[in-house]
């Protein structure tokens, strides 16, 4: 059984923020759509990136969570963002008392976390740009 992470967005984003975060996902997630769920959370993340972007002496023991964050946007590849803050998304998920991971009326299995990380990976990105 893995490891549970104690890395959490609280750490970036205070713990009333994070609060709310929480309830937010305890509600919409149930029967809300991955397509606007991923953009929810994926601004979420963009929020914390800019907050960690604040953090004045950053180091990778003590905000290893901003970190991650700030690397996250060094990529545009979502399985590398995946892989550097996946333990923080599956926290915020766990600790809403929800699920990520769903299956279609087809029965084909996929992940609203998967939606996030590619929401976040083209945050930026405009087609008019």
């Amino acid at each position: 059984m893995p490891r549970k992470s104690k890395r959490s967005l609280q750490d970036v984003v205070g713990k009333e923020t994070y609060d709310v975060w929480v309830d937010m996902l305890r509600e919409l997630v149930p029967n809300g759509r991955t397509h606007r769920l991923s953009v929810v959370v994926a601004g979420m993340l963009e929020y914390a990136v800019d907050k960690s972007m604040q953090i004045k002496h950053r180091n990778e023991e003590e905000h290893s969570v901003a970190m991650s964050l700030i690397d996250a946007t060094d990529t545009s590849d979502p399985d590398s963002i995946k892989k550097l803050i996946h333990d923080v998304v599956d926290r915020l998920f766990k600790d809403a008392g929800v699920e990520y991971e769903r299956v279609s009326k087809r029965g084909e299995r996929y992940s609203i976390a998967d939606e996030i990380y590619n929401e976040f990976s083209g945050w930026h990105d405009y087609p008019w740009d």
